[in-house]
Formats: C-alpha cells, structure tokens, sequence
C-alpha cells in the first residue's frame, strides 16, 4: 500500500502539515502532529492505519474517552467493513481480533501489563488527544503505553498546539525511536473571540462585541469594552451576565448558530436545556421536528416505557424537539448517542455540554459559548488556562460552511475584563507531565520487572526528562556563572594589589 494508493482516494488536496506527517510515516518514523481542533489531524492517523494494516500489521487507535472511541469505530467500520475494525472499552468488546482496534487507552495500557506478547503483531499505536498525559487523574497512562510499548511499535502522537513541542517530540524520539515533530497553528476556520453582557438599566440592551481590535497591524483588546466597564465602577454595576434564554435569542437573531455552550456541570447542563425548553423559545420547525422524533424512536427502541419514565423521557424529548439537548458523561448511552447525531445532522441548534465534548468529537458548530472561564477542579474553582481555552473553542466554525466561527464569553463581574483577554489570546500552554507512581503502577512494575528493571522505567518517564531537561538549563546557568565571575576576576586583577581579597576582607 503506497501513499498515491491512499491519496487517490480522496477528492481534495491535503494541507501541507498533512503531507509532511504521511512522508515522515511512510519512512517508518514516528511523529507528534500539534494543530488546532479541526485542522485535519485525523487523516494523518488514516494514512498511518493505511500504511500499517498494507503491510499486514495490525494498529490500535486509542482515545481518552468511550464516546470518541465509539465514534471512531462507527467512522472506521464505514471505512474497513465490519470484519476489519474492532472496539474494547470498559463498556464493550467487539471483534477483539480485527487488524485495526480502537481502544480507551487504559484498555491497550491494562494489555501491556497483563501479557505483552498479545502486541506481537501491532505496527502502530495513534495516541489521540495525546496532550491527555498532563490529566492529574489519568495522564500517566499515556505515559506507561509508550514508555513499556515494544520498541518495533510505530507512534502517531495527535495532540493539540502546545508550547513546548519540541520537547514533547524529544521525548518520544528518546523513548520511540526516530521521530518527525509536524506543528501547524492554522485553523481552517478563522476563530473570532466575542464577549457578551447585558445592560442592567434602561432597555436592558445585550452587547455582543468583538473581544479584540487590529488597528495599525496591532491586535489588542477592544477598547470599546474596557471603557464601557471601567465607567461602571463603584458599588452598583451597570453590567451583568446575560441568562441562558439571553443567550441564546442573542445568537439565534445574529445568525451565530448552532452553538455548543459550556458549562462545567452536569448538573448544569440537564437544567439549562430544560430551561430553555421551557421557555417557550423554539428554534425547529415542524419538519425537523418530525426528523428529530424518527432519530429519537429509533436510537430509545430497546428502551422499555419503565426505562424511559425513570430517565425523564418526556422532558428530554421535549427539548430535543424544541433545539436543546445536555451532553455530558452522566448521560445513558442512547441518550447521549441521539444527541451526538441530531447534532451533527443540523436538528439541534444548542447543546449545552461539559468540556468532554472538547475531546475530539466531531460536533463541529458555528459558535462556543464559555460561561465561565474558571472551573471547579475537585478541590477549588480554578482558571481556566489558555490552552483550555484554545482547545474548547476549537469546535467553532464548521470546515466548508462558515466563514469563520466564533467563541463567545459572557461578561462576570468577578471576572476583570482584562484576565478574560489574557486567557483567550495567550493560545497554547505548556505541556506539563502528570505522572506519579500509583499504587497499581507499583504493583504492575513489581509483577512484571526486577527491581533495577522497574526503576529505569520510572527514570523514563516525561516527568523526569522534564526535570532533567530543568537540571540541565541550571547547571548551564551556573557555568555561565562562573565563567563572568572568573572574567571580572581577571578584569579587576592590579599589579598594587589583589582586589578580590581586599573585597573580601
């Protein structure tokens, strides 16, 4: 299998990054691909799978969650056939023994510990969402799998932009052998960042404003905004967060939808569509309507009514039919799959999810809307940082039918304007290791490895090439140090005297 051979079957021209990625592949490198959501980084997976299951190898692609592995099975079994692609996630097994598997990544890690033979005949691992590893809760995983992987295994690392690349890609090349760093930072949909507020006073007007201005070829944040909120100072504020209904009238009458809006609780997510359902505000017509109830019977069918009446059919229903819809892990999987497809068919015009939905997949919308840039992360209500927000709001702009797409951010009175503009303009954030030995890390590195054995491979992992990637530019540091200190020695040298010993003195 040639790259023509897989080229041909495509009836457009690849982006640049894309080329370079399938050349590097087919020279049997591993490669890391940074580049916004949306730009094409899965057809550099396809052509790996393509090259890989051409030479009668077999691949695993893995994700970090079960929705977007099922996903990718759906889009690869279209593809292969049946008979070709396989699943395993906590949830199901299908077809274990196909060429190509699409896997949670705990699930291939688990099969790495429990008998690495089984990966005898794997060509290729595609690590999706690979930027994952920095998860507190779940990140080392993705460090386990390529630091214990065989070394024969080829890596296609897909991660979005981060600013320290480089020494991702050395890292890997440390651990995988020869390695091709691909970073793009083009998005194929240009992204405008907007932020909305309301005026509490008079009309009540909403304002929704570009959140930056280029003037002179400089990009700064938008001026208008700044003196409309530095005017309301003192105790009573003029301006305040629109609601959800505000919302979404907003974007509706500037033609800025579907939407996908963030909110970071499920809790959330299941009260903002009921609200809006019951708000009277309908953004289907009959004939979608009509669609979305056919799609609805037939994903609930194996549903009996006793399921359905505890899962608060008739109240999902309705707002499905009226153009809302929750999305989040907490959801029955029909549920959340009808979602997923009425969304992608057009029929749903918002959905209101948590920030899983940012996790590759492919609900592409014209417009993001954060309604809080600060998220509760187990222990206390943290910022969010500029990767987060380059990352939520690359779902903006759909490939081929927007011109651009946009993120909107409501207006917090606790929120200084100013921050707002520092997280959305920064872009990519520093990739940082998570990795800490866990109890089941220990006991799987005790089972499988000698004491010596076990040790190396914790020394392998990102977290101590980072440290001694730190060690190293102090040490550098230090010499630099002591290089200008003997020079000013030398400088200050006096035929009368020693002036660094009567300094001392």
């Amino acid at each position: 299998m040639s790259l023509a051979g897989f080229w041909a079957g495509y009836d457009f021209q690849p982006d640049p990054f894309q080329v370079e990625a399938a050349e590097a592949i087919a020279a049997g490198r591993s490669v890391v691909v940074t580049a916004p959501t949306g730009s094409g980084k899965t057809l550099v997976a396809e052509v790996a799978i393509h090259l890989a299951m051409g030479r009668g190898r077999r691949a695993f692609y893995t994700t970090p969650i079960k929705a977007l592995s099922n996903q990718k099975f759906a889009d690869f079994t279209a593809m292969y056939g049946d008979d070709q692609v396989g699943l395993l996630t906590g949830d199901n097994v299908i077809n274990p023994g196909a060429p190509l598997i699409v896997a949670t990544l705990e699930v291939l890690r688990n099969m790495i510990y429990a008998d690495p033979s089984t990966l005898e005949w794997v060509g290729l691992v595609v690590l999706d969402e690979a930027h994952y590893l920095q998860d507190p809760s779940r990140g080392a995983a993705w460090e386990e799998v390529i630091i214990h992987c065989p070394r024969h295994i080829q890596f296609v690392c897909l991660s979005a932009t981060i600013s320290n690349d480089e020494e991702f890609a050395a890292w890997i090349e440390e651990r995988r052998g020869p390695t091709t760093l691909i970073s793009t930072d083009h998005r194929p949909v240009p992204l405008e960042s907007m932020y909305m507020m309301r005026d509490r006073y008079g009309s009540q007007e909403i304002h929704l404003l570009p959140m930056f201005v280029t003037r002179d070829g400089r990009t700064r944040p938008n001026p208008r905004i700044e003196n409309m909120l530095r005017m309301e100072r003192g105790r009573r504020r003029r301006y305040a967060t629109p609601s959800r209904v505000e919302v979404v009238e907003t974007l509706a009458r500037e033609r800025m939808l579907p939407a996908i809006y963030f909110i970071f609780s499920r809790s959330g997510c299941d009260a903002a569509a009921t609200r809006l359902a019951d708000s009277g505000l309908r953004l289907t017509d009959s004939q979608e309507r009509e669609a979305i109830r056919e799609i609805v019977d037939r994903r609930t069918s194996h549903l009996t009514d006793t399921d359905l009446a505890v899962l608060g059919y008739s109240r999902w229903i309705a707002a499905l039919e009226a153009g809302y819809a929750a999305h989040h892990a907490g959801m029955v999987p029909a549920f959340k799959e009808t979602v997923e497809e009425l969304f992608e068919l057009g029929l749903l015009k918002v959905v209101f999810a948590t920030e899983t939905l940012s996790l590759g997949i492919n609900m592409p919308a014209r417009s993001v809307v954060l309604e809080s840039l600060t998220k509760f992360d187990g222990e206390s209500h943290q910022m969010l940082r500029p990767g987060d927000y380059t990352q939520l709001t690359g779902r903006a702009g759909r490939r081929g039918i927007d011109v651009e797409g946009f993120g909107v951010v409501l207006h917090s009175p606790f929120m200084p304007f100013a921050e707002v503009t520092q997280v959305a303009s920064l872009g990519a954030h520093e990739l940082r290791s998570s990795f800490r030995p866990t109890y089941n890390m220990t006991a799987n590195l005790v089972a499988n490895y000698d004491r010596e054995r076990a040790e190396e491979l914790l020394e392998a992992s990102f977290a101590a090439f980072q440290r001694m990637g730190e060690v190293e530019q102090i040490e550098g540091a230090l010499e630099a140090l002591e290089h200008q200190i003997e020079r000013e020695r030398e400088a200050a040298a006096c035929e009368r005297g020693d002036v660094a010993g009567t300094a001392a003195a």
